[in-house]
């Protein structure tokens, strides 16, 4: 069976309901998923002021269990047009994974949400997809299958680059049914992509 781990960080919980669905969308597609989430680096009472999402379920992972996984992907919110420092950081240290060339040929792809329509969704995923390319993943994205990502009928994310969606402002805005779909596209093309190159 086709492993897949889906990776996360989420301050205010957008992330977290985008994870599930890439989740449910691989394990639509016949693959055994994990759903986990990188250490947060940002210190607890400060998380607390800024209203963080401090009762996330998922467990922590660990940079040595990439390894373990057929395909991985990759959430995280945007900081400034790329990927957040508890990603980043979390990524920063898979060195040694790079060096022995323990993810080349695994499948990757990425998701985020940003506050805005054009808060750098796009360069975003970007990021996360140079660090899956470094470490010679082959990259799957959210494909014109996903009509979804076209709609002029509603505010929403998604692109070729990935699955994504739009908090607002002050977060109050939460993944709208489209944007989920997405999520859940992606989450099964990756699946499926895995399970064929692993034959």
């Amino acid at each position: 069976m086709t492993k897949v781990l889906v990776l996360y960080h989420s301050a205010y919980g957008h992330l977290e309901t985008m994870a599930n669905a890439v989740a449910e969308g691989a394990r639509e597609a016949g693959a055994e998923v994990d759903v986990k989430r990188v250490p947060e680096t940002v210190p607890e009472e400060i998380a607390k002021a800024a209203h963080f999402k401090l009762d996330q379920k998922a467990p922590v992972a660990t940079v040595a269990e990439l390894a373990d996984y057929d395909a991985v992907v990759i959430g995280a919110g945007t900081r400034f047009g790329r990927m957040n420092s508890q990603m980043a950081a979390f990524l920063d240290q898979a060195g040694g994974l790079w060096a022995k060339g323990a993810l080349h040929g695994k499948v990757g792809g990425a998701f985020t949400s940003t506050a805005t329509q054009h808060g750098g969704q796009e360069t975003t995923l970007f990021s996360i997809i140079t660090n899956l390319l470094h470490f010679g993943m082959v990259v799957v994205g959210l494909d014109y299958g996903h009509a979804g990502q076209m709609t002029l009928d509603e505010i929403t994310g998604g692109s070729p680059y990935g699955a994504s969606t739009i908090a607002g402002g002050d977060g109050s805005r939460q993944p709208s049914a489209n944007e989920l779909a997405g999520a859940r596209y992606q989450g099964r093309k990756i699946a499926e992509t895995a399970a064929k190159l692993k034959g």
